[in-house]
């Protein structure tokens, strides 16, 4: 298979998928899938509710398709738009249940759908994060299933991981530099010299599947347990009655010192696959303790936020059942749109347990898409919060437009700023 005559499909159009069709879309033919059609008439009117996408870029991918059979990029709910392509590109979520396991729901589905196009020589590349061996053990059997091929013999798969980072607008796709792996080696070759040809960075073959899969999750369990090694510090610091950020200041001095940040841990990353690397640690019969260990903690970060606020409140002799609250922020990171796996949620729930009115406000989240998924009306976006009415406010995410917020503790008024945004004259207690 000639690079020349490819025609690819990206399956799965969120936060990962939308930038890939867009960047493979300006040099290939292009087919964006996702089963999600008010997502495909938002894509076809040039507009993202991510703001993942460069929207130039998706205009000229679009217009090159309009003027071209053979080029450019056409988005589709609809497998049929499927059947002539030949490198089939997954990029659908892996998130855990309530159990924290691995839910490979959205994988094992769109890998049925594929199967049911499948034709021999085709190539699925998955990039979607899974733990070591989840490509050959899981997805392949139920491509094999379904299609009726063999793996390796007519069908070929891939496994390249996303290395996207929501709201970064300096490190986007093509800048960073891509792992690529084949089940063969010809295979492997074949995807390395694909994604060669979009990312500017360049690509590092690595030599199995198992081991780029291995690559993405240890990516993240590794700031997983570096973070939850300064949160501990935060929690032990508290009951020493020192700032954290003060010590993390005067340790960072030294050359060698990774000055990491407290704070909440949520997300599609982070959050999520250390818990696909433990689980198959586990079923290879290891338990691991620094991964879970570290996840506890992280775990565990909302609750404590929430419990120093209403103590800090009751030390001002504050009423607690029935008090106004605020928390600023709700995405799971700053100036983001994206609420998917948000730590700050912890924050709302266990202060809702102390029977505290809880409002959140965030210029950035999709009010719809907090409703649906969390159950919680923010605030409208078109007025800001009047502080007056509050007993407590809680800083939770440091977007921009609350770098310069005119607020200030008083005898009536808890101010917790856990991202160290507000001058610390001005709040209670930073995390």
């Amino acid at each position: 298979m000639e690079i020349k005559n490819k025609k690819i499909a990206i399956i799965g159009l969120g936060y990962v998928g939308l930038p890939l069709a867009i960047e493979f879309g300006k040099k290939y033919s292009v087919v964006g899938f996702d089963i999600n059609k008010n997502r495909i008439h938002e894509l076809n009117e040039g507009k993202d509710k991510t703001n993942e996408a460069d929207l130039d870029g998706l205009r000229i991918a679009m217009e090159l398709r309009r003027s071209s059979n053979e080029l450019g990029l056409e988005f589709s709910s609809d497998t049929s738009g499927l059947k002539t392509c030949n490198i089939f590109i997954v990029t659908v979520p892996t998130p855990i249940d309530k159990f924290k396991a691995p839910d490979l729901t959205p994988l094992l589905k769109a890998s049925e759908m594929i199967a049911s196009v499948l034709k021999k020589g085709d190539i699925v590349i998955y990039e979607s994060t899974v733990y070591p061996g989840c490509t050959e053990e899981d997805c392949v059997p139920a491509l094999e299933k379904h299609s009726g091929l063999k793996f390796n013999i007519d069908f070929f798969c891939g496994y390249s991981p996303e290395r996207i980072n929501p709201g970064d607008k300096v490190n986007t796709l093509t800048k960073i530099k891509k792992v690529t792996s084949g089940s063969t080696p010809e295979i492997a070759d074949i995807v390395d010299n694909l994604y060669k040809s979009i990312i500017e960075a360049g690509t590092h073959k690595a030599p199995s599947l198992k081991v780029a899969e291995a690559s993405k999750a240890i990516e993240n369990a590794q700031r997983d347990v570096n973070i939850s090694f300064v949160n501990e510090l935060a929690l032990i610091f508290d009951r020493i009655g020192i700032d954290t950020n003060d010590v993390i200041e005067a340790a960072g001095t030294k050359w060698n010192f990774l000055k990491y940040k407290p704070g909440l841990v949520g997300g599609h990353c982070i959050g999520v696959d250390p818990y696909y690397l433990a689980h198959k640690a586990e079923s290879l019969g290891y338990h691991p303790q620094v991964i879970l260990s570290g996840r506890r903690v992280n775990d565990n970060m909302g609750m404590f936020v929430a419990n120093k606020v209403v103590k800090l409140m009751i030390g001002k002799g504050l009423s607690i059942k029935g008090s106004d609250v605020l928390i600023l922020g709700f995405t799971f990171k700053e100036n983001c749109p994206d609420v998917r796996n948000t730590k700050v949620v912890d924050i709302y729930n266990e202060l809702v347990q102390y029977d505290l009115n809880v409002h959140v406000y965030d210029p950035w989240a999709d009010s719809d898409e907090v409703k649906v998924e969390y159950g919680i009306q923010l605030l409208e976006k078109q007025v800001f919060p009047n502080f007056n009415q509050y007993r407590a406010i809680v800083l939770a995410v440091a977007h921009t437009e609350f770098s310069d917020l005119s607020i200030k503790s008083s005898d009536s008024l808890v101010i917790y700023d856990l991202k160290g945004v507000l001058p610390r004259a001005c709040v209670d207690q930073r995390l």
